[in-house]
This record gives C-alpha cells, structure tokens and sequence, in this order.
C-alpha cells in the first residue's frame, strides 16, 4: 500500500500515528494484532566524523547474532561489503543499509517513508526490486509512503491519498489578525474563546 499526497499533506505524520510512533490528537488506530513492524525513516543523518560501522549501525537497537546480522545484509545485498565505516557508504548502500536493520527481525509489516530520497535513478530501482523480493520471501506487507504518484502506481496494490488541508474545500484558513480580532470578540461578549 503506497501512501501518496503532496509535501506538507501529513503522510509521514499519519504513518508515525499509524505506527504509535507520535501520540494521537483525535481519532484511534485499531490493530488486528501484534505485529512486528520494520520502519526506514525518509532520512538518518549521520556526522561523518562518528566513527561508526556497517555492522555496529546494525546492532545498535538490540543485540542480534552474526547470523541475524548476515541474513539481513545478504536480503538487501550488503553481505560482501564487509564492515566498514558508515560515513564511506553511497547513498543507495546507506539506504539499503537501513533497509537492513528494518528487516533483521522478519517484521510482519515494512513501513518505508520515501526510501528513494537521495538515491539516484538507479538506486531507486535496485530499491525498488529488493523490496518487491523481500515482500515475496519475507512474506510481510508493504507500507510505502510517496510524493510520486506515478511511481507509486507501478508499485502499489492500493492507496492512501492525503490532501493538506488548504486544499479541503471546508477548510477555512484564517491569518493570525483574524483569529486575535475573533478571541478579542468572544473575551468582549463575555464568552470564552474557541
């Protein structure tokens, strides 16, 4: 399922609520049951004086065997890199690098926010395969969040569409001056501002 809208609609926001990653402000989510989940965040900036490896980066959320730690690089095909420093890796290899650590515990659902971002073209469809395969051997569900409704429709199933709000034909957008001369009103009258 590939949640798509323009930047600024909230889809980062809605797969983060989704997920229980940021507390809800109305409304609830309902889940079928336990589910491990794997998420890739559209971005991990790492200083590159942190002297940081390929495999540390994979350990750094839990403690997983070599084994773990081997199956999950040769699923995205980092396994031959060896161990080096994080801050040598291109683009495409740091975001399969994340992708990695995302699948080392066989998650029943893989959320991937704009995994593409920073990739070149040809990064995007090696991205762009491996998690087609993954979705095939690992068997889990895919939640992809997209700017790019064309691609989104090669990839996906199934869409979410979000809209931001000063596209929603009810929605009123009202500038600061308007909204302190309404609370000035309301304080006026006696009534206790919205």
């Amino acid at each position: 399922m590939c949640v798509i809208g323009a930047n600024g609609a909230g889809k980062t926001t809605c797969v983060k609520a989704v997920l229980g990653l940021i507390e809800l402000t109305e409304g609830t989510v309902k889940r079928a049951r336990p589910q491990k989940i794997g998420y890739v965040p559209q971005r991990l900036t790492l200083g590159h004086t942190l002297p940081l490896t390929l495999r540390r980066l994979m350990t750094l959320t839990g403690k997983y065997s070599a084994e773990k730690v081997d199956a999950a690089l040769a699923a995205v095909g980092l396994e031959r890199l060896g161990n080096p420093q994080v801050a040598t890796l291109s683009g495409g290899e740091f975001q399969r690098l994340l992708l990695a650590r995302a699948l080392i515990h066989r998650p029943d659902l893989l959320v991937l926010d704009e995994p593409a971002q920073g990739v070149d073209m040809a990064g995007a469809e090696l991205l762009d395969e491996l998690v087609d395969e993954i979705r095939q051997s690992f068997g889990c569900g895919v939640l992809m969040i997209s700017h790019d409704v064309k691609d989104a429709e090669a990839k996906a199933d199934s869409f979410v569409v979000l809209v931001p709000h000063e596209h929603d034909p009810g929605y009123v957008r009202e500038d600061a001056a308007s909204v302190a001369d309404r609370h000035r009103d309301h304080r006026r009258h006696g009534h206790n501002a919205p």
